[in-house]
């Protein structure tokens, strides 16, 4: 079965396109967030070349809100089209191909994320710890790799490292019961702020 995964959570963006254990192709890029001419070109040129996929997994962040939602309506209207089975999973679970391993990344507001994964899937819910927190929890981990995908230069002993689509879709076809299925949304760290109207002042 043709699997075609892709994520656009974090500054460099991602897809790749397999067949069972066979990768037929896969694309990385420096992913700007305003312009995502580069994925749609990558995207055309994959299903040009290779055909339409038969299931799509995307991957949900926790990141680029932007990105995301661009990446979950890419595959939304790729479904309509191909009729392709429509999955996602988090994104942190193509860091790393380890069992376990930590992900740290900003959530803005000064605060940083927390989270360790454990077979491709959360462990616990992502915490949102202070940066002094963050230091004093990173600090007690000794065996278990951790990485990020932002530049945080004042946390050590942190990789530096970007989700792969090939990974995603590696997990997607060993762990098919932890896929989120359609309607897809990105995963937040907060609830989402929604401005609502003031009262009208008649005159």
């Amino acid at each position: 079965m043709k699997l075609l995964g892709f994520d656009l959570s974090t500054r460099r963006g991602t897809i790749a396109l397999v067949n069972g254990g066979e990768i037929l192709c896969a694309r990385d890029w420096p992913n700007d967030r305003r312009n995502s001419a580069p994925f749609f070109a990558a995207l055309d040129e994959i299903i040009r070349e290779r055909g339409a996929p038969e299931a799509i997994v995307v991957g949900l962040g926790p990141g680029s809100y932007t990105g995301t939602r661009i990446a979950i309506s890419a595959a939304i209207g790729l479904q309509a089209t191909t009729g392709a089975a429509l999955t996602g999973l988090s994104s942190l679970s193509g860091i790393s191909e380890e069992n376990e391993y930590i992900v740290i990344g900003d959530a803005k507001r000064a605060s940083f994320f927390f989270a360790t994964i454990s077979g491709g899937l959360f462990a616990t819910e992502p915490e949102l710890l202070s940066q002094n927190e963050m230091n004093e929890r990173i600090s007690s981990i000794t065996t278990i790799p951790i990485y990020t995908s932002d530049e945080l230069r004042h946390f050590t002993a942190v990789q530096l490292r970007f989700p792969s689509a090939r990974l995603l879709c590696q997990r997607a076809q060993r762990f098919p019961q932890n896929l989120a299925r359609a309607p897809l949304a990105p995963i937040y760290l907060r609830e989402p702020h929604i401005t609502t109207p003031g009262p009208v002042q008649l005159r």
